[in-house]
């Protein structure tokens, strides 16, 4: 219930945002309506008052998520314009994948520390 209510007010804050993925080249993008819904919904967690272990927890991934927006948000547009070779269609390699599809280091090191917590 925590959950999903704070999903529900951060897809209405990227709707309003305008932080929907668009088809243009140097716009956003999958990744970035994706950074921008995590961003949203990390922060709706933080502020909630249901569940303070999970306000607690959230609470430093959104602040590092908020002061991190720009740099983030430029790397996720950084590959657009080139093709990306993912390994193939029907079975693609994971890494190559990866490397794709999270090109933000910077988002990547955020991820990555939450699951070490």
């Amino acid at each position: 219930d925590v959950l999903a209510d704070a999903l529900d007010k951060a897809t209405e804050e990227v709707l309003i945002q305008g932080h929907s993925p668009s088809r243009k080249v140097g716009e956003i993008d999958n990744r970035g309506s994706h950074f921008y819904l995590a961003l949203h919904w990390a922060e709706e967690l933080a502020k909630q008052t249901q569940d303070a272990e999970l306000a607690q927890y959230f609470a430093p991934v959104a602040q590092k998520l908020r002061e991190n927006e720009e740099k983030i948000a430029t790397e996720l547009l950084a590959p657009q314009g080139s093709a990306g070779d993912i390994g193939g269609y029907y079975l693609p390699d994971d890494e190559k994948a990866f490397k794709v599809m999270r090109p933000s280091a910077t988002l990547n090191e955020i991820i990555d520390s939450m699951v070490a917590r």
